[in-house]
């Protein structure tokens, strides 16, 4: 049983004032055992629990404080006087200091690094350290805080990107490829913003507005075949409003009559772009199979 859930259960049980036993019930059947447990003075339980109390705190000290177990005397030494003095104030935050020091090192900087390059270390580490300094001091004289945060959001946004055209540019020329070829394919029309169509079966019902439900089928595909998604293979026609999907999506549904039956060709930037969804890598053109069943304007999304 953990030591302290036991001094919980134990000082429950009995009354630790002069050591006295507590009071037996007198609604306890004499067939049910009643465990007896010894009663010892105040001073010896109050030494007991400080005593258990102290289970697990070197570790506590050495994990969560980084303090060195070796120099515990220094330690008590400090617990025995517990008042700080102004030498003490100075020497705690020099100390704070060491260990933020630590963590800018060992932790933030590599994780910063890391973040913006996986294999390089972009960062000036003097640098880093000299804005980290004078940004605590309040000091600096280059940048005000709101200035240095909206470069940082500015050039991480350039690094992310960098880093995803890196990895995953190909999918991006690809796309390209495909679409300028796909355009040139009989029945394929491309609108001014690059989205393709061909229509398969031609509707005669209304068009829908951005604001309406309306109810699909449909089967997605990357360029290679791969298809990620089918509600055809779900046996279950999606519902959903037209402005809450990807912009290809719109912009054809937003054309489409009901009734219709296109295929879509979607640019990677009218698609998901630079996020990877489901099974759907990074800069992927996408093309689409869809049928606009009905206009759905007063019925639940279901998806």
């Amino acid at each position: 049983m953990n030591t302290r859930v036991w001094l919980i259960a134990l000082t429950v049980g009995f009354c630790c004032q002069s050591g006295h036993a507590a009071k037996k019930k007198t609604n306890v059947k004499k067939d049910i055992p009643v465990e007896k447990v010894d009663t010892v003075s105040r001073d010896t339980f109050s030494y007991a629990l400080g005593l258990a109390n102290t289970n697990g705190l070197r570790q506590y000290l050495a994990q969560r404080m980084d303090v060195d177990t070796a120099f515990i005397a220094d330690f008590l030494k400090g617990f025995e006087d517990g008042t700080l003095t102004e030498a003490d104030k100075r020497e705690k935050a020099r100390l704070a200091g060491k260990e933020i020091r630590a963590q800018v090192e060992g932790q933030v900087l590599p994780n910063a690094n890391k973040q913006i390059n996986d294999s390089v270390d972009i960062l000036n580490k003097a640098f880093f350290i000299k804005g980290f300094r004078e940004g605590i001091a309040g000091s600096s004289a280059v940048l005000t805080m709101d200035s240095a945060q909206a470069l940082v959001k500015k050039q991480m946004a350039y690094y992310h990107k960098a880093s995803m055209e890196r990895k995953y540019g190909a999918n991006r020329i690809a796309g390209e490829e495909f679409l300028k070829q796909n355009a040139k394919k009989e029945g394929v029309k491309t609108t001014s913003s690059g989205l393709q169509y061909k229509v398969l079966t031609k509707g005669e019902g209304a068009i829908p507005q951005k604001d309406n439900q309306v109810t699909v089928h449909y089967e997605g595909h990357l360029i290679d075949g791969t298809e990620f998604d089918s509600s055809y293979k779900r046996n279950k026609p999606a519902t959903f409003q037209v402005d809450k999907v990807i912009p290809g999506w719109i912009e054809a549904l937003s054309m489409m009559p009901v009734g219709s039956k296109w295929e879509i060709y979607v640019p990677q930037e009218l698609a998901y772009g630079d996020r990877e969804q489901a099974k759907i890598p990074p800069f992927s053109c996408l093309i689409f199979t869809v049928e606009l069943l009905e206009i759905a304007k007063d019925r639940a999304i279901s998806q």
